[in-house]
């Protein structure tokens, strides 16, 4: 990677591969299971060595994935929507960084 993978880039790779809004319910049980995932990997302090089986690492792309994937099902713009949500979330908690679009 180029460090270059734009969320709407991930919404389309995940739409492609696994597209199913009938199974709405069954990504919300997945994605609930991968933070408890996250939880133990976390507490046991595990980062990635060799392989990111099990690791701190492999848990939060698996629930970014989950969460991409339930948005789709919504068919929700999540670039769009972070842009807004970040100017609530800055409005409320008073910030002064600034939410820049095209980074």
């Amino acid at each position: 990677m180029d460090g270059k993978t734009t969320i709407k880039y991930l919404q389309n790779y995940i739409r492609s591969k696994d597209y199913h809004p009938e199974l709405k319910r069954e990504y919300f049980l997945k994605l609930s299971e991968e933070v408890g995932e996250l939880a133990r990997a976390m507490r046991k302090n595990l980062q990635k060595c060799d392989s990111i089986k099990d690791t701190i690492d492999e848990e939060i792309w698996d629930i970014i994935y989950y969460s991409i994937a339930i948005a789709n099902c919504y068919d929700i713009d999540l670039e769009s929507v972070i842009k807004e949500k970040e100017e609530i979330n800055n409005k409320k908690y008073n910030t002064s960084v600034e939410f820049e679009e095209n980074r």
